[in-house]
């Protein structure tokens, strides 16, 4: 199991329409059989800043699997318009202790 951290950044002012757009892609990510779970938290000092995470069974399940199907054009299309930078991608292992992805 890994975690994918997706650090987003945002025009602060459009908020609530990226919120919006990424709750209308959730499903996507669901659907996959390889996903085991997905939340978007905000940064609280520096509110432009999103992080996405998404539980994965394996990293080839996030990158290889899911980046190939239209699921992941399909989110593109949702969020892509409200990023201001390319967004920075790392998948976690933990090795020590739990933390719940809803």
């Amino acid at each position: 199991m890994v975690t994918e951290i997706a650090r987003l950044t945002i025009d602060p002012a459009r908020a609530a329409e990226f919120e919006a757009a990424v709750a209308e892609a959730e499903p996507l990510f669901r659907a996959h059989p390889g996903c085991t779970g997905f939340a978007l938290e905000r940064v609280v000092e520096t509110p432009e800043i999103y992080h996405l995470v998404v539980g994965w069974v394996s990293v080839e399940a996030h990158n290889e699997d899911f980046r190939s199907t239209e699921a992941f054009q399909q989110w593109r299309a949702l969020a892509g318009p409200f990023f201001v930078a390319a967004p920075e991608v790392v998948h976690l292992q933990t090795v020590i202790g739990t933390v719940e992805v809803k």
